[in-house]
């Protein structure tokens, strides 16, 4: 028996699981282009922004062992920490990056530049990691039953946000050098290219 005006639906939260996937899915792609568009418009360069973006791998590993060392599955509310974890740990990589390139245009050779980026930059970016897991230590203690729900989303944050950091400050510098040598070789190879074809 039918009623007018009623919709029900038998297929349970199955369904309702894969639509909130399939969602997470456009909505984590468009946000991915556009945080990748932003920041070729800021560094106007298509490569740095790849640079920058390698962190948001570096968070998803650190979330995964975060809730295997929790003893915890992974959740709907997981994947929505990890989310908004992937708009975090691209900050440390932009700081790096970004004084990179500011000491590159004063002057100085790229490998030292990613030195003194990596010495002047260790603090700030350690800080505001830690700052950030701090503040959500407590809930990853909280034993309550209302605390449970968002305990998930909090362990891929701050053990996504740790890994990411870590990771960051070895991989990304390393990163940014081997690729400008990697450019660097491609240009020559052209210019010898160019001159063997003129001489």
């Amino acid at each position: 028996m039918q009623v007018p005006g009623v919709i029900y639906d038998l297929e349970g939260q199955a369904k309702r699981t894969e639509e909130s996937l399939n969602s997470l899915k456009v909505g984590f792609s468009l946000a991915g282009m556009i945080m990748f568009l932003l920041l070729a418009s800021q560094f106007r360069s298509y490569i740095q922004p790849v640079i920058i973006m390698t962190a948001i791998p570096f968070g998803l590993i650190g979330a995964i062992i975060g809730h295997y060392f929790m003893n915890l599955d992974i959740t709907m509310i997981s994947i929505f920490g990890i989310v908004a974890l992937s708009g975090i740990v691209v900050n440390d990589s932009l700081i790096l990056i970004d004084f990179i390139n500011s000491k590159v245009r004063d002057g100085a050779m790229i490998f030292d530049a990613v030195i003194d980026a990596g010495q002047s930059r260790f603090r700030p970016v350690l800080l505001t990691s830690v700052t950030t897991v701090a503040g959500l230590f407590p809930l990853l203690l909280e034993t309550s039953f209302q605390a449970q729900f968002l305990i998930p989303m909090a362990v891929s944050i701050s053990f996504g946000l740790m890994a990411a950091t870590v990771l960051t400050l070895v991989f990304v510098p390393s990163l940014y050098v081997v690729i400008n040598d990697m450019v660097g070789i491609f240009i020559a190879g052209e210019d010898e290219d160019l001159s063997n074809e003129n001489g």
